[in-house]
């Protein structure tokens, strides 16, 4: 299938490197082969393609050079800009890479001004629609079952999916996170993604978890941080208009895969919108350079929103996520009078019938994420 990012990356990569990053098979080799009809695929991981990429003797005779895994070279920063600076365009150049691409372009020599990042995600209820003719209910149905990554979730077998989970993660822990952390402790990590599947929604202790590992809070907060890097789980975090408070207190965390959740429908509901809304909010950033961010919100006296969507730290959306509920929540008002310029939303799994109240508007889940925003182009900066 035609992933979303195709034609952005395909206009882009006539004037700058691409920097394609994203969760491992989520289909960035096969997004990147779909670019261009002429290309070379090089694999670090590969010995022969190393040995190629170090002697930088490829054919110069196709119109792009795709490198996978490239941020596992020494110094392969300056060695990339080196490249482009000699070389030029063409040969378009795209660096793809299933840790976070932007942790390793921070430091040493600059690349300014010679690249663009692109975040590939997995499958949403959104681009199931457009580009498999799914229904959007049955598309939500199978992601909540299945995971947006699209192995398992075109082979739509629900045991094959489990088989290829078990074996995504073994290769993350015991491939990509060796190479890039000197990490001792694989087996209490395990364990780590072991628990946060049972607390996905939930605000999380990093005392409660360090507890329950027998580690600092130092380490568990580390740890967090090496599987955001590796594309296994994302935060979200309170919303305060200071952020350096924002980041002290409790975040939540949800998978890239949907189908690792464990836990009831409302867990796999939550952490299928979180997914979505994330992959909207990246898609912004990457296309129109406006400052994104996904927030929850909660004050002193324990009401809480599900999310609060942030571009370039305007309020635009606050959505309370329900399986079924006919009434709407109270907090949804509460918060909606502080951040007026944000469309309240509440959106259920099971709902009989839409409603609105005020500003407010209750709608189907499918419903909404078949186009998280559709008053206006999401390349546009307000998407509201």
């Amino acid at each position: 299938m035609i992933r979303y990012l195709v034609e952005y990356i395909r206009n882009d990569l006539k004037e700058k490197i691409i920097f394609l990053s994203g969760p491992r098979q989520v289909g960035k080799t096969t997004l990147s082969k779909q670019l261009i009809s002429s290309h070379l695929y090089l694999n670090y991981d590969s010995t022969a393609d190393r040995k190629t990429i170090k002697s930088e003797e490829w054919t110069r005779d196709v119109r792009l050079i795709i490198f996978n895994e490239l941020h596992k070279m020494k110094n392969w920063k300056s060695w990339i800009k080196g490249i482009y600076d000699t070389e030029g365009i063409p040969p378009n150049l795209l660096v793809t890479g299933s840790a976070r691409l932007e942790t390793y372009k921070k430091g040493g020599d600059s690349l300014a001004g010679r690249f663009f990042s692109y975040r590939l995600h997995p499958l949403t209820v959104k681009e199931i629609s457009t580009y498999l003719n799914e229904s959007p209910k049955v598309a939500l149905d199978h992601l909540i079952k299945l995971g947006g990554f699209p192995e398992p979730y075109l082979k739509n077998d629900e045991a094959y999916a489990k088989r290829w989970r078990r074996t995504h993660i073994d290769t993350i822990i015991r491939e990509d996170l060796l190479d890039l952390e000197k990490v001792r402790d694989i087996k209490s990590i395990e364990i780590l993604i072991d628990l946060l599947r049972s607390r996905v929604g939930s605000n999380i202790s990093y005392s409660s978890l360090a507890n329950d590992l027998q580690v600092s809070i130092n380490t568990v907060k580390h740890w967090l941080q090496i599987l955001e890097n590796l594309y296994i789980i994302f935060p979200v975090r309170p919303y305060h208009r200071n952020i350096a408070r924002s980041i002290l207190k409790e975040s939540k965390y949800f998978f890239y895969d949907t189908g690792a959740v464990e836990g009831d429908i409302g867990a796999k509901l939550e952490n299928t919108v979180a997914c979505a809304l994330l992959r909207e909010l990246h898609f912004v950033e990457d296309t129109t350079g406006s400052r994104v961010a996904l927030h929850y919100l909660r004050d002193k006296e324990k009401r809480e929103v599900d999310f609060l969507l942030l571009i370039d730290k305007k309020p635009v959306k606050i959505i309370e996520v329900k399986v079924s509920d006919d009434n709407f929540s109270s907090a949804l008002f509460h918060f909606h009078k502080f951040l007026d310029s944000a469309e309240p939303l509440q959106i259920v799994y099971n709902l009989k019938n839409k409603k609105s109240s005020g500003a407010a508007r209750m709608i189907p889940v499918h419903e909404f994420l078949t186009d998280p925003y559709p008053t206006g182009a999401q390349t546009k900066t307000n998407i509201e």
